[in-house]
């Protein structure tokens, strides 16, 4: 029995006796943590447009940016026989809930939507549990950035590095001039996320997926896994002595206050450039991280809609599914948080130069293989892999011992015992 369910299972005996409460005809409950800054902003633009549908919008939001907090209560709710028409799930985790049968079936609106011609496969798959849409993507993140202060690359003389290499020369001239490389926070998920990022540049996109999707061991305990972990330690050893719980946002204030050149980070990093009335091309750049052009790791927020009762809210509910996709909610969004539409047919005449590039390589990954899912951000495995993969980066990263060989072994023994 997986963590997952055992803490559904604990969680039922608690609140077997608790009682549903009552629904009311064309309400949609929606959980998410969307609470703060542009997130609160796109998530009162959805309601709005639930609304002038003429449902009633019963907001659900739990605060805590990971939404571990929203998870533990959906799982009392949702045990207890109250669950809300709508959850923001990410990744496997979606197959889980489906997997124990608390989701719906979406697939008379994704037909009618032409969902499968919007959705790249390798995202919709996401979406579905034995064929069937049981979720709607909201957007998509695209996790492999570097960011990057162009006044300090100017002063210093150096350009935006392509490759690995570039970046280790780069980073040699910023620190020796008295500036620090890379911002970064020392928390596992952005020691992850940096560490992905090596990995995809190190292995190519068949490579990564062997090792972080389908856990081929022969990819994980070998001689390019190594690699990674060698050239991981060289990157992080660019990070200043601070970074330790710094958090992501205060990392890239480093890249706008000029004391840090580069910032590897998902492009939810652009709302802290935009929210300090910065101009991206101009004020800051964005690039592939180094050794990454024309790959795209996805991190995909979602809602899964949960099974209901209720004629009008069931109505209410896939009303809800349709409009996520619609046009009109995906540029809003998406403008306010930072991320892409999900659609590949969209007019980004209105969205900034990144979102621009992002877009592009997004449709062109999607038709190359070059489009995998972020492990840092629960798209490539389950949470307890994602878990056991963090504990073994996060303590490399800390380790005065920094073996990418005994490091190698580490991570093959932790996603081993995770499978």
């Amino acid at each position: 029995m997986t963590a997952f369910k055992r803490t559904l299972s604990a969680l039922a005996v608690s609140a077997c006796l608790m009682p549903a409460a009552a629904t009311h005809a064309g309400e949609v409950e929606v959980l998410h943590w969307w609470t703060a800054g542009g997130e609160a902003r796109a998530a009162a633009a959805l309601k709005e447009m639930m609304e002038e549908q003429g449902h009633t919008w019963k907001d659900f939001a739990v605060a805590g940016g990971g939404g571990e907090a929203a998870m533990t209560v959906l799982k009392t709710r949702a045990v207890s026989g109250n669950p809300p028409a709508a959850a923001q799930i990410k990744g496997l985790d979606i197959r889980e809930w489906a997997k124990l049968g608390f989701l719906t079936s979406l697939d008379d609106v994704a037909a009618a939507e032409n969902w499968d011609q919007l959705v790249p496969p390798m995202i919709s798959d996401v979406m579905q549990y034995e064929g069937e849409y049981v979720a709607v993507p909201v957007n998509v993140h695209r996790v492999n950035w570097l960011w990057v202060n162009p006044q300090v690359m100017e002063k210093v003389g150096v350009e935006i590095p392509n490759t690995l290499d570039e970046f280790f020369t780069v980073a040699d001239k910023l620190k020796a001039a008295g500036y620090i490389p890379l911002a970064h926070g020392g928390q596992p998920w952005q020691d992850a996320t940096v560490f992905e990022a090596v990995a995809l540049a190190v292995m190519d996109s068949d490579t990564y997926r062997k090792a972080f999707v389908e856990h081929d061991m022969d990819v994980i305990n070998s001689a390019v896994m190594e690699e990674v972990f060698a050239k991981f330690a060289k990157v992080m050893s660019y990070v200043d002595d601070n970074a330790a719980g710094r958090d992501w946002n205060t990392a890239t204030g480093m890249v706008i206050r000029g004391e840090a050149a580069m910032q590897i980070m998902g492009d939810w990093a652009k709302g802290e450039f935009t929210a300090a009335g910065l101009t991206p091309g101009e004020d800051y750049l964005c690039a592939a991280a180094p050794g990454t052009a024309g790959e795209f790791t996805f991190n995909v927020d979602s809602f899964a809609m949960f099974s209901l009762s209720e004629e009008e809210d069931v109505a209410a509910q896939k009303d809800l599914a349709r409009t996520i996709l619609e046009p009109k909610f995906q540029t809003v969004f998406n403008q306010n948080k930072g991320s892409i539409p999900v659609r590949t047919d969209m007019d980004m005449s209105e969205f900034d130069a990144c979102a621009q590039a992002s877009m592009e390589t997004f449709k062109s990954s999607a038709d190359t293989g070059e489009l995998v899912p972020s492990l840092a951000h629960g798209l490539a495995t389950t949470s307890y892999v994602q878990g056991q993969v963090f504990d073994v980066v996060t303590n490399f990263v800390n380790s005065s011992d920094k073996d990418p060989v005994k490091a190698t072994d580490q991570l093959a023994a932790a996603i081993q015992a995770a499978k």
